[in-house]
């Protein structure tokens, strides 16, 4: 391996939240690629927080996104699982704090109510449609569950996540078809 590829970041995933007739889904791939080469296809990249009441996945530099997680958790502890606080109050952290600045990670974060995107600029966005979308094929998911959304209303989140995943997975060459998807009913 040269000193190159090896100093190259381990990113690429698509990771997608739907909020829909009551349910909420949100669901990633488990490719995580160096450069141009797979070099794992089963990560985890889905979580549930705040007993069970949060949902939250990650995309980027998995040790960046790990930070993030944790100290998402803490602030949730600290805000009584208001994840719309909670997510501000780690934005500001983010853009603010000097090592947090150079982490390369997004989150999406989800309950029953509201999805929310947080970035390393300070941005926490709370998506149209109630889809949130993060990665490489973000875009052709989001594409995808937009329109099951319009046109197949009858489907559940979770249903709109898979096949949202699945078309993404078919298109673009940083997602893979091992999909794990959590849901709150």
């Amino acid at each position: 391996m040269s000193i190159l590829v090896a100093m190259e970041k381990i990113h690429s995933t698509t990771v997608i939240g739907v909020i829909h007739n009551g349910t909420v889904a949100l669901g990633a791939d488990g490719q995580a690629t160096m450069g141009n080469t797979v070099v794992k296809g089963n990560v985890k990249k889905v979580r549930t927080m705040a007993q069970g009441t949060i949902l939250i996945g990650f995309a980027g530099g998995t040790a960046d996104a790990f930070t993030l997680l944790e100290r998402f958790e803490d602030k949730l502890a600290q805000y009584k699982n208001n994840m719309k606080r909670a997510a501000i109050e780690l934005a500001k952290d983010w853009r603010t704090d000097r090592y947090l600045r150079r982490l390369e990670a997004m989150i999406v974060t989800m309950n029953k109510q509201e999805g929310l995107i947080i970035s390393g600029t300070g941005d926490v966005l709370e998506p149209e449609h109630q889809i949130c979308s993060i990665g490489s094929g973000s875009m052709y998911a989001y594409s995808a569950a937009l329109a099951l959304k319009k046109h197949a209303p009858s489907l559940t989140a979770k249903e709109i996540v898979q096949e949202s995943l699945n078309i993404a997975a078919d298109i673009c060459i940083y997602t893979n078809h091992n999909i794990e998807i959590l849901s709150l009913e």
